[in-house]
């Protein structure tokens, strides 16, 4: 059975489409059929003018229109569509996200940030790792941080903070939002004892996967305060060609890296784990559990 999300981020947007399928054990495995992304940058108009501009508007109608060709040619059932913090942000968004519909038939939702906590913690990571540790999803956007608390077996709390890369390029993060953070994690932790990380989004990927380490393996912070330094020390258009990135990722990854570092040092984190997972990830194990909830299988 193919599944399919759309992650309308406000760096880029996403279209997963995974096959769902029991393995021997009877468990479901989700294995990654297709992932399409476009660096629309929404957050680019809308943490400066709090509105999308027609033109990245006519570009996300044309992202989505393609994203439908790819899922009739996939012949894909099931969809889950959401958008973030640009989209929660934008006053034009209600009126976009109708033109979406009624061009494509995809019904976007914007989802909060709590709800999007939420769908990343869907991807149940810390629960085949060590049940007797502390486990942090740091998810970094490019409009919000997400972090969930995953301790001794239970899910503790979940928390969405308006810090993200695009923000930070825009100078729209203020002292104390970071502040806010800072205490809230101080707070939460104080009887956790020590909490490792787990790292999600494109920034994080890339930097794992710059790092050249094995899969499973962690990342210490150590390794990311200097590859902040590092990245620091070049324009966005030499870290292009060093490092052979694209320019929607070689300017968000050293404010990503910034709120990385920040989230692990405030929560006494050494090490932080890279699965590969996203919000897309965790829209299509939701999206399997309310088919199976509602007897369609």
């Amino acid at each position: 059975m193919k599944l399919a999300a759309i992650d309308i981020g406000s760096n880029a947007a996403r279209l997963l489409i995974s096959e769902a399928s029991p393995n021997s054990s009877g468990a479901m495995d989700f294995t990654k059929v297709n992932l399409v992304r476009v660096p629309l940058r929404l957050g680019f108009d809308v943490f400066s003018n709090n509105t999308i501009s027609e033109k990245r508007a006519a570009h996300l109608i044309d992202t989505i229109k393609a994203y439908k060709l790819l899922l009739d040619v996939y012949e894909v059932k099931y969809l889950k569509a959401c958008a973030t913090s640009a989209m929660r942000d934008a006053s034009n968004s209600p009126v976009i996200l109708q033109e979406v519909k009624a061009q494509t038939g995809i019904d976007i939702k914007i989802i909060s940030g709590q709800e999007e906590a939420s769908y990343i913690y869907e991807n149940h990571v810390a629960e085949n790792m060590d049940k007797t540790k502390s486990y942090l999803y740091i998810d970094v956007g490019g409009g919000s941080t997400e972090l969930t608390l995953f301790s001794a077996g239970k899910l503790i709390f979940k928390e969405s903070f308006n810090i993200g890369t695009i923000r930070l390029l825009h100078q729209q993060v203020t002292d104390s939002a970071w502040q806010q953070m800072k205490d809230f994690l101080k707070i939460q932790l104080k009887n956790i004892g020590a909490v490792t990380a787990i790292g999600s989004g494109g920034n994080i990927n890339k930097i794992f996967s710059l790092s050249k380490r094995k899969e499973g393996k962690p990342l210490s912070l150590d390794t990311l305060k200097d590859y902040y330094k590092e990245f620091s020390s070049f324009t966005v258009e030499e870290r292009i060609h060093l490092y052979n990135l694209r320019e929607d990722r070689a300017d968000v990854i050293v404010p990503a890296l910034q709120i990385y570092i920040n989230a692990m040092r405030w929560a006494d984190a050494a090490e932080i784990y890279v699965p590969k997972i996203g919000l897309a990830d965790g829209l299509i194990q939701a999206l399997y559990e309310e088919i199976a909830a509602s007897n369609k299988l």
